[in-house]
């Protein structure tokens, strides 16, 4: 069935992701992020089969369990990783690609009552930081980085770190390197798409404003300095 071998390659990525699991074991006995997702799987198998009371009957006692509330009609790819995974809510018409990593706290939710398409759509080698908000149905691209508490309401283009509240782009990675679409470069891989290099996009235009302001103040003295000497 494909479910199951959806859910054999997301059991297999939780040992690449999370540092804390250290054996298979560990993963089927303690890994609540797992068995959310692995729950999801046969909950959309059942949705698109038609059984569609079932799958919100067990997506309503795997919530109960894993505190990850994730609609069955959600399209997900391949080894989607949710860590720390309480407090997670994925609404119905939500997607996304392969390799998505989500922490705990994130919320993939609407901003109509409207009938069709209002939940994000979540590209590939996405990364959601803990507590952030992405609203609406608006795009996330390839190789993301959604910031810890970040509230986004537009589009983030590809290769781009996006924090704060509104989220603002930070960074945008060089176009030309290669992506990790496993998660394997260690140096590029940010848990919560956070680090101490990110600079507050307020105080860098600000710190910008300052430095114009400075160059504006030279400029005025010197204009002074000639009209007297004329």
């Amino acid at each position: 069935m494909i479910w199951f071998q959806r859910v054999k390659e997301d059991f297999a990525v939780v040992k690449e992701r999370d540092p804390a699991t250290k054996s298979s074991f560990a993963v089927l006995t303690l890994h609540t992020g797992f068995w959310a997702v692995a729950s999801y799987r046969l909950q959309h198998a059942l949705w698109v089969s038609g059984w569609r009371w079932l799958a919100r009957l067990l997506a309503n006692m795997s919530r109960w369990v894993t505190g990850v509330e994730i609609h069955p009609a959600v399209e997900a790819g391949h080894r989607l990783f949710i860590d720390h995974g309480m407090g997670i809510v994925i609404g119905e018409t939500a997607e996304l690609g392969d390799d998505v990593s989500i922490y705990q706290g994130v919320t993939l939710g609407g901003t109509s009552w409207a009938q069709h398409k209002r939940h994000p759509t979540i590209g590939s080698d996405v990364i959601i930081g803990a507590g952030a908000k992405v609203l609406g149905a608006i795009t996330v691209a390839d190789h993301a980085r959604i910031g810890s508490n970040a509230v986004v309401v537009k589009d983030v283009p590809t290769r781009t770190t996006v924090v704060g509240i509104p989220a603002k782009a930070v960074s945008a990675a060089n176009e030309h390197r290669e992506p990790s679409h496993r998660h394997e470069d260690c140096d590029r891989f940010e848990a919560y798409a956070q680090s101490n290099d990110i600079a507050d996009p307020v105080m860098t235009a600000l710190s910008k404003l300052n430095d114009r302001i400075c160059v504006l103040e030279e400029e005025n003295e010197r204009l002074k300095r000639q009209q007297r000497n004329d």
